[in-house]
């Protein structure tokens, strides 16, 4: 694989696992991170590494989850290696829990779905009895919830530093500050850069990965791609010498011992602060869940914005007008960085050995909308 000047927009979890997979190919990598005070997922998410229910409409997005969910082990033994830190992966299977029996039985329905999208099993559907049978502490007010033997989670903000330096460490070069808010061809190829103090810079090929800021410069590339906000709100509580006797997708202790209780979703545009009233949800649900919580302090909450397609899927495209140039985005990031650091990488430089992505391409959104 030749080497070639490659301008990453985006120095989040996504587009630092792209930047790694190119250097561990051998091309020279550039990343233009933004400012402090943008919109991070990295910064605010919940750190899950998770297969449950995902993909049940989609058949491409279930099998890449899967194949990704596997990756985690050897990823982060790279990691460690590289950066010399530990993100403390762990995966003990995780749990949806439910406190209503017809969102359960929907839940069940789409985890069906699933695993015909999969061509194997990959969850079991417990009762709330079963569930106090097995893991004591459950709630009366629990009536059941699905397994899943292969999720887990990592400490999100310590993913994040340990692919920066595992960046710096393989020879990448990361741009603190430099937010580009313009993209135009250049004359004699590649393309040229506007940041917002108004510098300018060159690039040879682009891969844009900048999540919510993505949405205006796609537009300068000929993308289709329609990004938009979801809001998420999560408690915090201090830090606990007893480990919870479960993972679940919304109530997980980080491995610093404090409990992470989330799962909001919301429709807020560009607004990510927390709410009274979502935060009061979050606390009764924890509660009814595994009420030894209720004596547990919170001490701190905050909100944060996914960034979301039109349809909630990945999005791996390249540009028709500009072949030099990719769009790689997701709400996922930390559950697919395993492949946006490999399988990605011969995708992005064009190999006739890339796995296919066309399930992924933007163009679907303007098909839908020509329909």
């Amino acid at each position: 694989m030749g080497q070639s000047d490659i301008t990453i927009i985006g120095g989040g979890v996504v587009g630092l696992s792209v930047a790694l997979g190119l250097l561990r190919a051998g091309q020279v990598v550039t990343v233009l991170d933004g400012a402090d005070g943008d919109f991070r997922a990295s910064q605010g998410n919940f750190g899950l590494v998770w297969l449950q229910g995902k993909g049940a409409g989609f058949a491409p997005y279930a099998r890449w989850t899967a194949q990704a969910v596997a990756a985690w082990p050897e990823f982060a033994a790279t990691l460690r290696q590289v950066s010399g830190l530990d993100v403390a992966l762990s995966q003990p299977g995780g749990y949806e829990f439910f406190t209503d029996a017809a969102e359960l039985a929907d839940f069940a329905a789409g985890l069906e779905r699933q695993q015909a999208n999969l061509g194997y099993k990959a969850h079991e559907i417990l009762t709330g009895d079963d569930l106090r049978r097995d893991i004591s502490g459950i709630g009366q007010g629990v009536v059941g919830a699905s397994f899943c033997p292969r999720d887990g989670h990592v400490n999100p903000l310590r993913l994040l530093r340990a692919l920066r330096i595992a960046v710096v460490t393989m020879g990448g070069r990361i741009v603190a500050d430099a937010s580009v808010t313009k993209i135009a061809a250049a004359s004699g190829g590649g393309f040229d850069l506007t940041l917002q103090n108004g510098t300018k810079r060159g690039a040879g090929k682009l891969v844009l990965c900048a999540g919510l800021g993505a949405a205006p410069l796609a537009t300068d590339l000929g993308f289709t791609a329609q990004i938009r906000p979801q809001r998420g709100e999560l408690l915090i509580t201090e830090k606990l010498a007893d480990r919870l006797p479960f993972l679940s997708s919304t109530i997980r202790q980080v491995d610093e011992g404090g409990v992470q209780i989330g799962g909001t979703h919301a429709d807020a545009g560009l607004n990510d602060a927390e709410t009274l009233g979502m935060m009061t949800g979050l606390a009764r649900h924890a509660v009814t869940v595994f009420p030894a919580l209720a004596g547990v302090r919170v001490v701190r909450s905050w909100g944060a914005l996914r960034v979301m397609s039109a349809d909630g899927y990945p999005v791996y495209a390249r540009s028709a007008l500009h072949p030099d140039a990719c769009l790689v985005t997701c709400h996922s990031g930390v559950t697919l960085a395993p492949l946006h650091a490999s399988d990605l990488t011969d995708w992005i430089v064009n190999r006739t050995s890339a796995p296919e992505k066309g399930a992924f391409d933007d163009t679907r959104f303007a098909l839908s909308t020509a329909a």
